[in-house]
């Protein structure tokens, strides 16, 4: 019968052949956590490898993503099927699915991208307030359909990230009790020993965050660390940080509690004396018989999902339309009738008519679709008023006050974006958060996790250009627009008045397949006019807004609030016998996406006089003005004075843009 060291050792073992296979990879946090993993993934984790999508299975995210043969060991180990020996020999090789630092794919039991240290942690905070959530909207008393933990790994490397601070101030604020994380506590990073930039008292930092601290675990003592995690679980009303304290490296006689074993391989002479000293005799990759059933959990996995699905079935006898929208929920799906009553609404604000800013218009389409979306999850990182994301009547969500659908996240913009990211990937909920346009830069990295792991998270970017006045250039985005376009399937919609701005909400509420960010202005955009035929071409991302008899000589494009100007220009163009059309382009990404018959038939290639506009960068706009185009916008930062003053100052007025076709067309 196989001890507990034996079963870790296969992981360590698993771990070190990989790296050194690869000659690539970070063996040392595989080898000095692989006690911890054999007592979680054992003794604790919830978990069906059969069927990795059940709702209810416990999530368990490496936020310490550079170990992620850590992960990869525990997958095969215990009978994932995506994770084979091959996958394991393949490690960070092309073609496999174990890569050099996880990759979300749940299927595979993967269940979010990490390696950027924090972010993990981060997203782990939004799983776990999802099942909070979650749990209080659809339990019953007798009746738990929802009741599942969030395990996190973490190093010192997470902590020293700011955003651990942001999503774990949050987390103790909203009491996350079946939130428990084990720290790594090594004492070593890629430099060296961490003592010299890295001396937090971490257990009181998070005692102050309103968390459970169990400190000083050893790491390497099964029976510490199953005091440990029961105690942690114990905890309801706090989430747990488990300090465990740990040798990097394990087994490495040699190299063990250093950082040449941080994120190097062992080398093949090493390996051999890990071997010996860890009592491991067997080849690279072989893993006796005894050992693999011990670790097989498929049927102790069977075994709880059987209980839930029993459990289901006496919940949906007793609650049968509260069973089926949690299961619509979960799958991800729209309610019936979601996608014509959106059309709907459309028409109905090209009907209405009147100008407004478009974060206006925003918060009338969440006013519009909070009652048909009960999944909507929005908040603000502080800006509530001014991003004007909260929808009328939804109460805010604390801690004695679970029912709550708004989400004061305070000055937080990256550790939003990434707890929105987790929240999306836990499943339930549709999330979205605002800031100004401006901070998307303290969101960046999570804006771009968002984009690679294809979560439909909503960022609701506000205050988007020059526009915004008289807070100055600390406060308007020149380059954040383009670089925006720049992240892959990242769409990024900058409606140009509350019709597009219908559209662009339906389309990142129907998205599922990667995040939308919503550009929105400070400053009232006139209504323009559509046919019932253009309301529904927004949705293509680019459409003829304003056409002329014949074809044009001239065609101006613009975004936003430019889109007004545009129209001015046309007509002012128009009235001195140019023919000119107003192409609106609120996405570019789709606009580009579309087949070439219907880009074509937008920009007709024959026209070469294009003249693209926008309150931003312009270095992205030349691919659909050409060579022989122009594009009017802004590439130097702002000043603080009135919006009417700063359009005039930067050369973002009608005649600026009639006197650039002029000069095109050589008049």
């Amino acid at each position: 019968m196989p001890t507990r060291r034996d079963l870790a050792n296969a992981i360590r073992a698993l771990s070190m052949d990989a790296v050194q296979r690869a000659n690539s990879g970070h063996p040392g946090m595989p080898m000095g956590m692989a006690d911890i993993a054999e007592v979680l993934w054992r003794d604790f984790l919830k978990h069906n490898p059969a069927n990795p999508l059940w709702s209810d299975r416990d999530r368990f995210i490496l936020s310490n993503g550079h170990g992620s043969m850590l992960l990869y060991s525990l997958l095969h180990l215990t009978g994932y099927q995506h994770v084979s020996m091959d996958d394991i020999r393949g490690f960070r090789q092309l073609g496999f699915r174990t890569a050099g630092h996880p990759e979300r794919e749940p299927e595979m039991g993967v269940e979010t991208t990490t390696g950027p240290l924090g972010q993990g942690l981060a997203n782990a905070v939004g799983a776990a307030l999802a099942e909070k959530l979650l749990a209080a909207e659809f339990n019953r008393p007798g009746y738990t359909i929802v009741d599942h933990a969030t395990w996190v790994f973490l190093g010192d490397g997470c902590l020293m990230e700011g955003i651990s601070h942001e999503a774990c101030s949050l987390a103790g604020t909203w009491g996350l009790g079946k939130l428990i994380c084990f720290y790594d506590d090594n004492g070593i990073s890629i430099d060296g020993e961490v003592h010299g930039w890295f001396t937090d008292d971490t257990p009181r930092r998070f005692e102050a965050y309103g968390w459970q601290v169990i400190r000083n675990v050893d790491g390497h003592d099964p029976d510490a660390i199953i005091r440990a995690v029961r105690k942690a679980r114990r905890e309801l009303s706090k989430p747990s940080l488990i300090c465990c304290k740990t040798i990097i490296g394990y087994g490495a006689p040699n190299k063990q509690g250093k950082e040449d074993c941080h994120g190097a391989a062992l080398g093949a002479e090493e390996v051999g004396l890990a071997r010996q000293a860890l009592g491991w005799p067997h080849q690279p990759f072989v893993v006796p018989e005894d050992i693999r059933q011990a670790w097989d959990a498929r049927a102790r996995g069977k075994r709880a999902e059987n209980r839930w699905k029993r459990a289901f079935k006496a919940y949906r006898a007793v609650f049968p339309e509260l069973a089926a929208e949690f299961e619509r929920r979960t799958r991800g799906d729209l309610p019936a009738g979601f996608a014509a009553r959106a059309i709907e609404l459309a028409r109905e604000a090209q009907a209405a008519g009147g100008n407004a800013a478009t974060r206006q218009s925003s918060q009338a389409v969440l006013n519009a679709f909070g009652p048909l979306l009960p999944e909507l999850l929005g908040g603000s990182a502080d800006l509530t008023w001014s991003n004007l994301t909260r929808i009328k009547g939804t109460a805010e969500y604390t801690r004695e006050r679970q029912s709550g659908r708004y989400l004061h996240y305070g000055v937080r913009e990256f550790g939003m974006a990434a707890i929105m990211n987790g929240i999306g990937l836990h499943g339930g909920f549709t999330a979205y958060g605002g800031t100004f346009l401006v901070f998307s830069d303290y969101a960046r990295n999570a804006l771009r996790m968002a984009a690679l792991m294809r979560v439909p998270s909503i960022f609701v970017l506000t205050h988007d250009s020059i526009g915004l006045g008289e807070d100055g250039p600390t406060h308007q985005p020149v380059e954040h627009v383009a670089s925006l376009r720049l992240i892959p399937n990242m769409d990024v919609w900058r409606p140009c008045d509350s019709v597009e701005t219908f559209a662009a909400w339906t389309a990142a509420v129907e998205r599922r397949s990667g995040p939308t960010s919503l550009v929105l202005t400070r400053q009232a955009v006139p209504h323009q006019s559509r046919s019932d035929q253009q309301v529904a071409a927004i949705r293509r991302g680019g459409y003829v807004l304003l056409d002329c008899e014949g074809t044009p000589e001239c065609i101006l494009i613009a975004t936003g609030s430019e889109v007004g100007l545009a129209v001015d220009a046309a007509r002012q163009l128009a009235g001195e016998g140019t023919r000119v059309r107003v192409v609106s382009m609120p996405c570019v990404s789709v606009f580009a996406a579309q087949d070439a018959a219907w880009r074509g038939a937008v920009l007709p290639p024959s026209v070469e006089c294009r003249i693209a506009i926008e309150a931003g960068a312009t270095e992205g706009w030349w691919r659909w003005v050409g060579a022989r185009g122009r594009v009017v916008g802004v590439d130097r930062f702002g000043a603080s004075a009135p919006a009417k003053d700063l359009f005039r100052h930067y050369g973002l007025t009608v005649d600026a843009v009639a006197q650039a076709a002029r000069e095109l067309l050589g008049r």
